[in-house]
C-alpha cells in the first residue's frame, strides 16, 4: 500500500465510524421509544487483490446490524388495550390511508412492529403510538364467528340475551344418603307410596306426568338431597332459578345397577315442601363400583323444563364418567364439582383485556366474558433481514422471509408496553471507541500528508 492508498483507506475510516456514530446517535435518540430496537454497526475489511505475500490491509465497509431478535424490557402502563411480545414475533400492522364512504380504508401492506402501545381511536379502530392499526380478526361474541382477517375495530357491543340449552354439571353423589328420613330408618332410598313419580328407565321414554305433587312434597324433601341450585335464562334474558333434588331409589346389587331420580322445583317462590317437584324423566345408574352406566351419552334432558309459569324448552344437564360419580361420602350429600350454563341476559362492554395467547377479551355488565377479537402476529426466519420504516415498523424482505401467523412459543402481555432494547451505558461506550477510531484515522490523514509532503521537499 503506497501513501496515496493509505489515504484512502484512512478515508473510509472516517466515513465508517462516522456511520457508526450515527447509529450511535439513533440509539441514544430513541433509547425512551416504545419497542425501539438499536442498530448497531458492523465493520467489514475490503482487501484489494494482492499476493500472499503482499497482502495488506484495505479499506473498511461499516454496515447496519439489527437487533431485532433482542428482547427489550416490558413495562406495565395499566391501559387494557397495550400489550408486549415476550418472546419472538411483531404485531401486524397497516397504514391508514384516509376515509371513503365514511368507512377508514388502508394501504392493504402489511407491517411489522414491537411497538404495541395501543389504544382506541374514535371508531374503535386499535392504533398505536406511531399511528400504525392493528390487523387481526373480528369476532362476533354472540356467536363466536371469526370474521376475515383485517383491521381489529372495537365498538360499544351490546350482547344479544341467549336462552340457557346446556348445564354443565359434576358431582359426587354418595352411595349411601343421609336424608331426614333415613335417620329414623334403615333405608336412604326415596319409595313413596305413589310409585309413579319415580323412573327406572334410562332412554327418557317416562317423561309424561312423572312428578311429586305439592301434597307429597314434605315426604319428597325429607327422603331426598339437594342438588344443584342456579339461575337459567329465557330467550329475552329473564332470570329463572332453578331448584334441583336428587333421591336414589334403587340399591346396586349383583344383577341390578343402583338408580337415581332428579326433580326440580315447578315454584321457587314458594317452600320447597309446598311445589311439585319435577321427575327429569330419566334414570341415573351406577354401577356397585360407583361409575356412571346410564345415561351413556352423558346427557339428562330437562324436557319442557317450566318454573313459575316460565318454559324454557328443553334444557340439557351434560356430564360425563368422570364428572359425574357415585362414591362413599360421610357427609351423605351432594357435592358439586361444577356448575355453569350458557345461557345470559343481554349485556353491554365494559371492560376490555388482552390475553397471553394473543385473544381481545370483553367483559359485559351481564358478567359475561367473550372473545372479540384475535391479534395478527407474525414470525420471521430472520427477523434481522426485515427492513426498517418509519413509526417502528419493519417490512418484510427477502432476507427475512415469508411471515409465519401465529405466536409461536411466545406470549402477549396485555397492559404492558415493551421498551427500547437500547443501553445508554453501553452507548456512550461505544460513542467513546468511534470516537478514538475517527481521531485516529484522522491522525492517519494527518501523518500521510505530511509523508508526502517530506516526499516534495525531497525534489526540492
Amino acid at each position: 500500500m503506497d501513501i496515496f492508498s493509505a489515504l484512502q483507506t484512512a478515508v473510509s475510516g472516517l466515513k465508517a465510524q462516522s456511520y457508526a456514530i450515527s447509529n450511535i446517535s439513533g440509539n441514544i435518540a430513541n433509547s425512551q421509544t416504545t419497542g425501539f430496537k438499536r442498530i448497531d454497526t458492523s465493520f467489514e475489511d475490503l482487501i484489494a487483490e494482492q499476493s500472499r505475500t503482499r497482502e495488506v490491509a484495505g479499506t473498511v465497509l461499516a454496515q447496519s446490524q439489527l437487533t431485532n431478535t433482542l428482547q427489550g424490557n416490558i413495562t406495565a402502563t395499566n391501559v387494557a388495550t397495550n400489550m408486549a411480545l415476550r418472546g419472538d414475533g411483531f404485531f401486524v400492522v397497516q397504514q391508514r390511508t384516509g376515509d371513503a364512504n365514511s368507512q377508514a380504508t388502508f394501504t392493504g401492506q402489511n407491517l411489522y412492529t414491537r411497538r404495541g402501545d395501543f389504544t382506541l381511536d374514535k371508531s374503535g379502530y386499535l392504533v398505536n403510538g406511531a399511528g400504525s392499526y392493528l390487523q387481526g380478526q373480528n369476532i362476533d361474541p354472540a356467536t363466536g364467528q371469526v370474521g376475515a382477517t383485517g383491521p381489529i375495530q372495537i365498538t360499544d357491543t351490546t350482547l344479544a340475551a341467549k336462552k340457557s340449552s346446556i348445564i354443565t354439571y359434576g358431582a359426587n353423589l354418595p352411595a349411601t344418603p343421609k336424608t331426614t328420613a333415613s335417620a329414623s330408618s334403615t333405608s336412604a332410598l326415596y319409595a313413596p307410596a305413589d310409585t309413579s313419580a319415580l323412573v327406572t328407565a334410562t332412554d327418557g321414554s317416562s317423561t309424561t306426568g312423572k312428578m311429586v305433587t305439592a301434597a307429597n312434597a314434605g315426604d319428597f324433601i325429607n327422603s331426598s338431597i339437594a342438588g344443584p341450585t342456579l339461575t337459567l335464562y329465557t330467550d329475552n334474558g329473564a332470570p329463572v332459578t332453578l331448584t334441583t333434588r336428587w333421591a336414589k331409589i334403587q340399591d346396586a346389587t349383583a344383577a341390578t345397577p343402583a338408580v337415581w331420580n332428579m326433580f326440580y322445583a315447578s315454584d321457587t317462590t314458594v317452600a320447597n315442601d309446598k311445589t311439585n317437584w319435577i321427575n327429569a324423566g330419566t334414570g341415573v345408574t351406577f354401577d356397585s363400583a360407583g361409575q356412571l352406566l346410564q345415561p351413556s351419552g352423558g346427557n339428562l334432558p330437562l324436557t319442557n323444563l317450566t318454573v313459575n309459569g316460565t318454559n324454557l324448552g328443553t334444557v340439557k344437564l351434560a356430564f360425563d364418567k368422570t364428572t359425574l360419580t357415585q362414591y362413599a361420602s360421610t357427609a351423605g350429600a351432594a357435592t358439586t364439582n361444577a356448575l355453569s350454563q350458557d345461557g345470559f341476559s343481554a349485556g353491554t362492554l365494559s371492560d376490555i383485556a388482552v390475553s397471553e395467547t394473543g385473544q381481545i377479551l370483553g367483559t359485559f355488565s351481564n358478567g359475561s366474558v367473550k372473545a372479540l377479537a384475535n391479534v395478527g402476529i407474525a414470525r420471521f426466519a430472520n427477523p434481522d433481514g426485515l427492513k426498517v420504516e418509519s413509526g417502528g415498523n419493519f417490512a418484510q424482505t427477502a432476507d427475512s422471509g415469508d411471515p409465519l401467523a401465529g405466536l409461536g412459543g411466545s406470549t402477549v402481555v396485555g397492559s404492558n408496553v415493551e421498551q427500547s432494547n437500547t443501553d445508554i451505558a453501553n452507548e456512550f461506550s461505544k460513542m467513546i471507541v468511534t470516537q478514538q477510531a475517527y481521531s485516529a484515522n484522522t491522525r492517519v490523514m494527518s501523518t500521510a500528508q505530511q509523508m508526502m509532503s517530506d516526499l516534495l521537499n525531497v525534489i526540492r
